[in-house]
């Protein structure tokens, strides 16, 4: 796709975001399953009450719900894509291809009713389309009863049986889940391993599985007393089941999916965090290394970190848990594997994994759609909570993500950002695009407003998008009155174009004792510039500011203010009011957030120049 052709599709998508917003609305759900586990076959039944209420002005005469599990099929198209793309996720490879009966997963429907009526449906592998016996029509409800069962896979990819860390099951994307329906239509996205988008509602959900497990979940537990398991009020009596299962009963609000874990060797820590969360640590017995217990306090400060600079975590409860196939997260708790018995390994997952509760759990973007908006803010996040618990300093946290975004560029894989996630051509081209080049977005709009519009924003976004699912114009809008400047152009240019930003300084000269600097755009994306010059007598900033902004950032350091550099001009003229022999360096943005995909030509005099003075050409 050309850049024109996908920046216009991306103003279809912006225009149709702002529009939305006048008349705001989203789905809602109510899930109430009961669940009973046969841990010997690694299957279960399943009934599961859906109360969908229809906030929008549309009829609805279809549903459609995502069964998760059908990927872990051979044949699948998790499968299919997996073995055709140039580099498949080598947790996966082939393996799905290799599954026995007994090994692969399964979601099978026995039956769906619609307020109290059968309904026909279709299963066309992941996804389950119903055709509506009656339409669900604007501003009303549905109940659908349904009863299904299924079967675990071999830990694979996020769920699974048996993990590499022996735990024994890993339970996400479990049960029948209904797509989300939002002002772009539904969102009924075949699963091949990639991203997630829910509504958001309650979950009510019980479930019945051996005693001698111990279960982490999703939301609060409701029968504390009766399954202990360091859950239950230590000074009141245990009322633990005399037969061979345990029920489990766990209450979620305010969630768009819900996510258990279990296993027989699990230890349960619990750490208050002070007028915040009560955080849950489940781990094996075996922690030789004994990183889960480190990791615990270190948690707790996060949780208070965080607050003060991204917005305050909105639930009562949060889990750690050992599971799952690396780190993933679901909302009120994260399946982390140990790192390999490294700890800041494991404190880099938990954080990273943690973090995505504030932008996968509550902001909750469409991931498919835009997985840089979930991705790359938890990966900057997590930047910022490393460089602060390790009292790193760094003059900028990002700066691997400007590695890997410039590599993706100089490789020639890089795609628009708009380009949905399961649409990418290469694994790693997505992995870069929504992790690193999500977090330059940021740290390169911090450089582009000020750092403080910038974390006053942050902040401001996630309280007034929270449970909302933002979309990319939400976001930018909450800067532009953060900054009072006009940002459309930023957005536009890096999310839905290949433009990249790559200035020079291609001229020093004196002119009756004035410095003139001659400075080039060589990329298509422009950028207002600060200019570090070092002189004899000291240190100043030349601000360039772009006519786009429609003004200049807020500095907290004095700073010169030059004319608006016109965006169509290819070169820009720097007058500064002392001679040439008094100036040591000159830097194009001294902070290196700019993400300019060839710095060396930034700096004068540069190695090649030496000492020698540049005249212009």
């Amino acid at each position: 796709m050309n850049k024109m052709i996908s920046t216009a599709l991306f103003f279809l998508c912006v225009q149709a975001t702002s529009y939305a917003q006048y008349g705001y609305w989203q789905q809602k759900v109510e899930y109430t399953m009961d669940i009973d586990f046969d841990a010997t076959k690694h299957q279960y039944t399943g009934k599961q009450k859906l109360v969908y209420y229809n906030n929008s002005s549309d009829t609805l005469h279809k549903v459609f719900y995502h069964l998760y599990f059908n990927a872990f099929q051979p044949g699948s198209s998790m499968d299919v894509q997996s073995r055709q793309i140039v580099d498949p996720d080598r947790r996966v490879g082939d393996r799905i291809s290799k599954l026995s009966s007994s090994e692969i997963g399964y979601q099978k429907i026995i039956s769906l009713k619609k307020d109290g009526k059968n309904q026909v449906y279709e299963i066309q592998g992941t996804i389950l389309e119903v055709d509506l016996s009656s339409p669900i029509l604007p501003k009303s409800k549905a109940t659908f009863e349904m009863e299904f069962n299924a079967q675990v896979p071999i830990q694979i990819r996020r769920s699974g049986r048996n993990s590499k860390e022996g735990i024994d099951y890993s339970m996400t994307q479990w049960y029948p889940k209904m797509c989300e329906y939002d002002y772009q239509g539904w969102h009924a996205d075949p699963y091949v391993g990639r991203e997630f988008y829910g509504v958001f509602g309650s979950f009510d959900v019980t479930i019945h599985l051996d005693k001698k497990y111990v279960v982490a979940a999703t939301g609060a537990i409701q029968n504390a007393q009766e399954v202990g398991s360091g859950y239950e009020d230590k000074s009141k009596g245990l009322k633990l089941p005399t037969g061979n299962k345990k029920t489990w009963h766990f209450v979620a609000n305010d969630v768009h999916d819900f996510a258990w874990a279990a296993d027989p060797e699990y230890n349960h820590d619990i750490q208050q965090v002070p007028n915040g969360p009560m955080v849950h640590f489940f781990f094996q017995n075996d922690d030789s290394f004994g990183n889960w217990k480190q990791i615990q306090p270190i948690m707790v400060n996060f949780f208070q970190l965080m607050e003060t600079r991204f917005g305050k975590y909105p639930y009562a409860h949060f889990s750690f848990v050992q599971g799952g196939d690396g780190g993933m997260e679901y909302p009120m708790m994260t399946l982390v594997t140990s790192a390999g018995g490294k700890l800041e390994g494991l404190i880099g997952v938990c954080l990273h994994e943690a973090i995505h509760n504030w932008y996968y759990g509550v902001l909750a973007t469409n991931e498919g759609k835009y997985g840089w908006m979930d991705e790359g803010f938890t990966q900057y996040a997590t930047n910022v909570m490393e460089d602060i618990i390790y009292e790193l300093k760094s003059a900028n946290p990002q700066d691997g993500e400007y590695s890997g975004y410039r590599r993706l560029y100089k490789n020639g894989f890089m795609e628009p950002m708009t380009t949905h996630s399961d649409h990418y051509k290469r694994n790693g081209a997505y992995s870069t695009s929504a992790y690193s080049r999500g977090a330059v977005f940021l740290q390169q709009l911090k450089y582009i407003i000020g750092e403080k519009p910038f974390n006053k924003g942050m902040l401001q976004y996630f309280n007034d998008w929270k449970f909302k699912h933002p979309h990319p114009y939400d976001f930018i809008r909450v800067m532009e009155k953060s900054s009072g400047l006009e940002l459309d152009w930023y957005l536009d240019l890096y999310i839905g174009t290949l433009q990249v930003t790559d200035y020079s300084i291609s001229a020093v000269y004196e002119i009756n004792g004035k410095t003139l600097i001659q400075i080039t755009r060589v990329g298509e994306l422009p950028m207002p510039l600060d200019i570090d010059v070092d002189t004899r007598g000291g240190h100043e900033i030349h601000y360039i500011p772009l006519d786009l902004m429609r003004g200049e950032k807020i500095f907290s350091h004095p700073a010169t203010i030059h004319a608006d550099w016109p965006w169509v001009y290819k070169t820009y003229t720097l007058e500064i009011d002392m001679p040439i022999a008094s100036i040591n360096k000159i830097t194009i943005d001294g902070t290196t957030w700019m993400a300019d995909v060839e710095p060396a030509d930034n700096v004068w005099p540069s190695v090649q120049q030496g000492s020698n003075f540049t005249e212009p050409k």
